[in-house]
């Protein structure tokens, strides 16, 4: 299920809306919860299982750390007999204390976080890259001349909705409740209710536990934030419906393209890089949108990217939740920069490899991560500026657009050769046939180029959906509506309507 259909839009987010203000405060954890899980086991009931695990998984291991049980062990008989039922549901709801940073831990700590980090990592590694693992040894084995050591594997693994965000987020609870930034909670329904939380359960953003601690123990539900959340959902949609979708068709058929121009490619490059996008900022406002509708506030996760001047300030700025935790989860763990500059490059590209490897079992995003990587330790060696700093910001910035462009074929191509070949073409350096003509009488439609052109407007000279929804006026709230009629509108005649980033 899709924020962008009808069935979620008419029927899911009502009766959600519906059971969770009906319920009691104490029951609406449950309701999202359950709801949470058929929001996930839509597609596939299967998953919920493996999301279940999981949950279950991090939740015993983050008491463990702390030294308390689950609240299905025994709780009850700690209670003194004159404690009432009520008193009691009270006590467990109240958190539990955090651990001291600075002090030792015991080896049942240690053992209870390494578990939930192997079981998390594990899960992962073997849904996303079983195919990808066995596929590269028998390519390995073929330019060795070892056919017949191939394993040839007649099945394949199906990769699960969502795994690469609830998995770093679930993770992330029991590395700070073992570093002794956050305490634990009590509740299996609250933690649970944590992990699945459909608005960004599916595609982020990775919400860590301790930016919604204190709103799982308490938070208000007020119509200023109610309506802000439907602010986000409407331009989020608009944003999908309008000018995702119109720009993803022009990339495909560029790079579906048999044969193409150089300015076809380039042309197919950039509608590429306003799908991606908007496709996954829009996903992103809607879930922060869904967030507050139900009385979360959740945390920015792109900040207008494009307008960086530097492949770091575009990092400070795209997929700000992964960043961010690629940050604080791996690359200060393996040491950031403080072991000297060479320590520093490589830390780099490492974790940008991995944060390649996190989007998609693939060479060719192994070859995207090593590239910003590659561009980062670069910047880094000249002080966090660009290797063109002393340009004027504008060109900085329609320099860094490019290379970010330029990274998004590897992102976009089904292969390492696809990519080659597309990047022959953009340099003007491949075949172009007769066909090629049909197809570009396609791609410059009015409507679509027209619709690039919108999208470079948007991105480059309106405010963002965080700054926009912030003071509703009634010019804004008015234009606000009418973004989410015409994208209703639009929603039951287009056909196409993928979510990039449920690949991951």
């Amino acid at each position: 299920m899709v924020f962008s259909s009808h069935v979620f839009v008419f029927y899911f987010l009502p009766l959600t809306l519906l059971l969770y203000y009906a319920a009691p405060w104490r029951g609406r954890h449950l309701v999202l919860t359950l709801l949470s899980y058929l929001f996930y086991g839509w597609a596939n009931p299967l998953f919920v299982v493996l999301l279940l695990f999981s949950t279950v998984v991090d939740y015993v291991c983050g008491l463990a750390i702390v030294g308390s049980g689950p609240l299905w062990l025994g709780r009850l008989a700690t209670l003194r007999p004159t404690q009432s039922r009520a008193g009691a549901r009270s006590r467990w709801h109240r958190p539990l204390v955090s651990l001291e940073p600075d002090t030792p831990r015991t080896r049942g700590q240690r053992t209870a976080v390494i578990v939930s980090v192997c079981t998390n990592l594990a899960l992962l590694g073997f849904f996303k890259y079983f195919n990808f693992g066995v596929a590269s040894y028998d390519t390995l084995l073929t330019l060795l001349g070892l056919d017949g050591l191939r394993l040839e594997l007649v099945f394949r693994i199906t990769l699960p909705l969502g795994i690469s965000f609830y998995t770093f987020q679930s993770m992330s609870y029991t590395i700070d409740v073992y570093r002794g930034h956050a305490a634990p909670l009590r509740s299996f329904i609250d933690f649970a209710c944590y992990v699945s939380m459909f608005p960004q359960l599916v595609a982020g953003p990775i919400i860590r536990f301790s930016e919604v601690a204190d709103q799982l123990r308490g938070r208000t539900c007020t119509v200023t934030k109610f309506a802000r959340g439907v602010a986000f959902l409407s331009v989020g949609l608009a944003k999908k419906i309008l000018l995702a979708n119109p720009c993803g068709q022009v990339a495909d058929l560029a790079f579906d393209a048999g044969s193409l121009g150089a300015l076809d490619a380039w042309y197919g490059l950039v509608a590429y890089a306003f799908q991606i996008y908007y496709d996954f900022s829009a996903y992103s406002d809607m879930a922060i949108g869904l967030g507050l509708m139900l009385g979360f506030v959740f945390p920015k996760n792109f900040d207008s990217p494009y307008r960086s001047a530097s492949i770091t300030e575009f990092w400070r700025r795209w997929h700000i939740s992964l960043s961010s935790w690629l940050r604080d989860y791996l690359y200060v763990p393996l040491g950031g920069s403080r072991h000297g500059p060479r320590r520093t490059y490589v830390n780099l590209l490492l974790v940008m490899v991995l944060g390649g490897l996190w989007h998609g079992a693939a060479w060719t995003f192994v070859i995207w991560g090593g590239l910003h990587g590659t561009l980062l330790a670069l910047e880094r060696a000249r002080g966090k500026t660009a290797l063109y700093d002393r340009l004027p910001r504008p060109v900085r910035v329609g320099a860094t657009f490019v290379l970010v462009s330029i990274g998004w074929v590897f992102f976009r191509a089904d292969n390492l050769g696809e990519a080659l070949r597309y990047l022959q073409t953009m340099l003007g350096l491949g075949a172009v046939e007769p066909s090629r003509a049909v197809l570009a009488g396609v791609m410059y439609q009015p409507y679509l180029v027209g619709t690039v052109a919108v999208a470079a407007l948007v991105t480059w000279g309106c405010p963002q959906t965080w700054d926009w929804t912030r003071r509703l006026t009634a010019p804004r709230a008015g234009l606000t509506v009418a973004a989410l009629v015409v994208a209703l509108a639009l929603l039951s005649t287009q056909a196409y309507n993928p979510f990039i980033y449920f690949m991951f």
